[in-house]
C-alpha cells in the first residue's frame, strides 16, 4: 500500500493523472506535479508561506476585470511571459522579434484610415508621426493587413486605466490595414517610460522585493497577416534609461528604434506639422506559417483579432 509520506506522495499523484485521454494534458500535468512538488521539498515550504501563497492568488484573481487581467502581469514580472514567448519563437529567420502582450490590450481596435491622429485629446504629450512597412521575409510587401497599436500617454497611462474609460473610449489604439505596398502610418504623442500597476498584489510583490516597476517607453504592435505568424511585439524607444531593466523583462535589441526628434513643417504624409515632433520609422518582416492571433480584453468572442 502506498504511503501518503514525503517518499511516495509525489509519484502517487503524478499515477493518478496516468489514465488521463489527452496526452499533452497527461503530460503537462504530471510535470507541473513534479515542478510543484519539488519546489515545496527544496524550500521546505512553511504552513504560513503556503497560506500566504493562496492569498496572493486568490487576490490576483479577484483584481482581474474585463478590462485588466493581473494574471498576466504576474507572468510578465516573472519573466514566465517572455520565456513562453522566447521557447515558442526559437527560430526567427530574419522575421521581426516577439515580445509580450501584456496586459493592455482591451476593447475594439477601430479600423482608422493612415495618417490619423490617434491620441487628438492629448494635448500636453510631444506629438510624433510613425511610418512603417509590413513584408515577408524576403521583403516583399504585404498589402491588406490589419495592424493593431496601442500604447501608454505621456503620464504613463493606458485609456482602459483611466476612470473615465468606459465614457471617453479608445485612446492611442486603433487598427491600420496596409497599402498596396505593405505600409501604415499615423500620428500620435511620444510615449514615456512608465510604472507597471502597483495597485494590486503584483505591484506588491514588486515593492516587497525592492524592484522598480517601470517599463521603457513603447508602442504596441500586433501584425496579423494571412499565411503568416502573428506577430506581437512592441518598438521601444532608444536611449530610454529603463531599456536594461525592463520590469518585464521584454527588451530585445531589434526592436529599439531611433526616434529623431524633427522640426520640419510637413509631415512625412504631407500634413502640417505644428512645432517640433518626432519620427519613428519600422520595417515589420513576417514569418510563414499560422496561429491565432490573441482578442483584446473586453471584446466579444466572434470579433476577429
Amino acid at each position: 500500500m502506498t504511503q501518503f509520506n514525503e517518499t511516495e506522495l509525489t509519484e502517487a499523484v503524478v499515477r493518478s493523472f496516468d489514465q488521463t485521454p489527452d496526452p499533452r494534458a497527461k503530460f503537462l500535468l504530471q510535470e507541473l506535479v513534479k515542478s510543484l512538488h519539488d519546489y515545496v521539498s527544496k524550500t521546505g515550504l512553511t504552513f504560513a508561506e503556503w497560506e500566504y501563497a493562496i492569498d496572493f492568488l486568490t487576490r490576483t484573481g479577484q483584481k482581474c476585470t474585463d478590462t485588466r487581467q493581473e494574471f498576466i502581469l504576474l507572468s510578465d514580472v516573472l519573466g514566465v511571459s517572455m520565456l513562453v514567448d522566447a521557447v515558442n519563437h526559437r527560430e526567427r529567420e530574419g522575421a521581426t522579434q516577439t515580445t509580450v502582450l501584456g496586459p493592455f490590450y482591451v476593447g475594439e481596435h477601430k479600423v482608422t484610415a493612415h495618417g490619423t491622429d490617434i491620441s487628438p485629446n492629448n494635448q500636453t504629450g510631444e506629438r510624433m508621426f510613425v511610418q512603417s512597412r509590413v513584408t515577408d521575409l524576403d521583403g516583399k510587401p504585404l498589402a491588406n493587413v490589419p495592424v493593431d497599436v496601442w500604447h501608454a500617454d505621456d503620464d504613463g497611462f493606458y485609456d482602459s486605466q483611466k476612470p473615465n474609460y468606459d465614457e471617453v473610449g479608445a485612446s492611442a489604439r486603433a487598427r491600420f490595414i496596409t497599402d498596396s505596398d505593405g505600409r501604415f502610418f499615423f500620428r500620435t504623442i511620444l510615449p514615456c517610460s512608465y510604472p507597471i500597476p502597483t495597485d494590486g498584489p503584483v505591484g506588491e510583490m514588486i515593492v516587497q522585493t525592492n524592484r522598480h516597476p517601470m517599463r521603457p517607453a513603447h508602442v504596441h504592435f500586433l501584425v496579423n497577416a494571412k499565411g503568416y505568424e502573428p506577430l506581437i511585439t512592441h518598438v521601444f524607444m532608444d536611449g530610454d534609461k529603463y531599456l536594461d531593466s525592463d520590469v518585464v523583462f521584454g527588451v530585445k535589441d531589434d526592436l529599439v528604434a531611433k526616434v529623431e526628434p524633427r522640426n520640419d513643417l510637413e509631415l512625412p504624409d504631407g500634413s502640417k506639422a505644428n512645432g517640433r515632433w518626432h519620427l519613428m520609422t519600422y520595417e515589420f518582416h513576417l514569418k510563414p506559417g499560422g496561429g491565432m492571433a490573441p482578442k483584446p480584453l473586453g471584446t466579444k468572442a466572434e470579433e476577429h483579432a
